[in-house]
């Protein structure tokens, strides 16, 4: 969910469906009453616990997100909701850290120090390491492959070890060398024209490894973490098309010694004559790695309540929220380095908490849902959805008897679009309800116009959608599958997203709670419905020919 907004323009409504005035539904006084247990001060209690200091950031892998697992499973059993695997309510994950167990820099057969000198990252080295040795590098600067300002001009880097700055760029505008998305790419095209160039190596003079703080290093030494699949396993086994390893600028100096310059000489030349001066140096130069992989836990946490009706109960409604967020971040400045992520996602998972104890609530007083409920709080989201790929690929419940999934995430905020404008306190992005479902996109309104009353916005249905946030969430697992999907989602992107701001003292609770409870007054009608929602689109939002 990177930044930028797109407006919806006209065709693009009209491609995913447009809704016309829609007529509510009548009111059900059980799913009103229930409703109740969805307040701000029970989203609070959860929130305040999953988002606090304590857990860490909840990422993936980490102690902090194992204990919301805890939390989440505790709860669920607590409110009286079935453990649906086995008995239980954990559904584990094969989850693996790979972390660099042993590696080796040597210039001029002096040998470095990790950490302080280099360092090589997990995820650059394959499940069989690796080792190269030269006599001979290559710099080429800032590592530029432009029209009037090409480095490589002249020379083949095919085989060959290759010494660039890992930032900068001489030919940039100022205003571009301050952004950082900008910055990033940049640096990934100059990677990737040495990886279409098969160079043997790349050694960045990186500026960032000058003074790694101590928790900068055991994040670093702690690895990376996966989701151990086939796929996964094969492609780690492969070895990478080159190597690329990090270096301080002292080490840096330490290699262009050998052609008589420094790093700081050689900026300088370049920016007064505003031409490439790379060149072959002959030096000494080795490097090794190795990585080990040791198993994590890591598990979805999964709350089964069954309904009431002995034909209908065999249909699943699947309801989701992530609990993991991204950690703690050492290198950002100042001095909070944990992500709380109390709108990502700790406010849909509190969500998926508060739905969960109003619709037991409803089966303990005798209004039980017809068709069975799937609370399920998945983890490794920030990671590339795994929980929901795994659940996907391993479904406790049959594919073809799950009805629908409704995906909270992020709805404790308001987002950019939407600050300081009259329904500020009173929208939600409602995604891809009527990608495969137009039943499912009509109820949606219906409930709406019954309900809650609240702006629904479709911009992110728009198929030209450059931050693409239809593919980017945990239900899009779920449409993949075919089953009708809708995500809802606050477009909070802008100010704290994925950085310590995004904290408690942040989530307007009212407006989460509203949002909640339209998900909750949904997923009553899907529940309690006579029929299923008809599959009768193509996944795009275009009618099934």
């Amino acid at each position: 969910m990177n930044k930028r907004f797109l407006t919806l323009g006209l065709a693009s409504i009209l491609s995913v469906g447009c809704f016309a005035q829609v007529k509510p539904l009548a009111p059900n006084k059980d799913a009103i009453r229930f409703s109740k247990a969805i307040n701000p001060e029970n989203a609070f209690k959860h929130l305040s616990v999953l988002a606090s200091d304590e857990y860490e950031g909840r990422e993936t892998g980490k102690k902090g997100a194992w204990m919301a697992a805890d939390y989440i499973r505790d709860y669920f059993k607590s409110i009286g909701l079935k453990g649906p695997v086995d008995g239980g309510y954990f559904q584990k994950i094969d989850l693996a850290t790979y972390a660099i167990s042993e590696s080796m820099l040597t210039i001029n057969g002096q040998p470095k120090q990790a950490y302080k000198d280099y360092l090589i990252t997990s995820g650059a080295v394959g499940l069989n390491g690796f080792t190269f040795s030269a006599d001979e590098i290559v710099f080429a600067g800032y590592g530029i492959s432009k029209d009037g300002f090409n480095e490589y001009d002249g020379i083949n880097v095919e085989g060959k070890v290759v010494v660039i700055f890992a930032v900068g760029d001489p030919t940039m505008k100022a205003t571009d060398k301050a952004d950082r998305r900008a910055a990033m790419m940049a640096r990934q095209k100059k990677l990737g024209y040495l990886a279409q160039n098969k160079a043997k190596a790349v050694i960045l003079i990186d500026p960032s490894v000058d003074n790694i703080s101590a928790e900068r290093k055991a994040s670093l030494e702690a690895g990376q973490v996966v989701m151990r699949t086939e796929e996964v396993v094969e492609r780690m086994k492969k070895q990478n098309p080159f190597t690329v390893i990090s270096v301080s600028t002292d080490t840096g100096n330490e290699i262009l010694k050998a052609a008589n310059t420094t790093v700081e000489a050689f900026q300088a030349k370049v920016a007064e004559t505003n031409k490439p001066a790379s060149q072959t140096i002959s030096l000494a130069i080795s490097a090794s790695a190795m990585k080990k992989g040791t198993d994590v836990r890591g598990e979805n946490v999964l709350g089964f309540l069954e309904g009431t009706d002995p034909k209908l109960k065999k249909e699943v409604l699947v309801l989701t929220g992530h609990y993991d967020h991204i950690g703690i971040t050492p290198e950002v400045e100042g001095p909070d380095k944990i992500n709380n992520g109390a709108d990502d996602d700790g406010s849909g998972t509190t969500g998926v908490l508060l739905m969960a104890k109003a619709f037991t609530d409803a089966k303990k007083a005798g209004k039980g849902s017809k068709r069975s409920i799937l609370f399920m709080t998945v983890v490794g989201e920030e990671k590339g959805l795994w929980g929901s790929d795994w659940y996907s690929q391993h479904p406790v419940f049959p594919v073809e008897n799950t009805i629908a999934n409704l995906n909270t995430d992020m709805i404790g905020r308001t987002g950019e679009k939407y600050l300081g404008t009259p329904d500020s306190a009173n929208y939600i992005y409602s995604v891809g309800s009527n990608m495969l479902s137009s039943d499912l996109g009509t109820l949606s309104e219906q409930v709406n116009a019954t309900y809650t009353k609240m702006k629904l916005d479709y911009k992110y249905d728009d198929p030209n959608d450059t931050d693409r946030i239809y593919y980017r969430s945990d239900h899009y697992n779920f449409a993949k599958l075919g089953i009708p999907i809708i995500f809802y989602y606050d477009g909070m992107l802008e100010q704290d997203y994925h950085r310590p701001g995004d904290e408690v003292s942040k989530i307007n609770f009212p407006l989460l709670t509203k949002r909640a409870k339209l998900t909750y007054f949904t997923a009553w009608e899907l529940a309690n419905r006579p029929k299923r929602p008809a599959i009768d689109r193509d996944g795009k939002g275009n009618p099934k020919k």
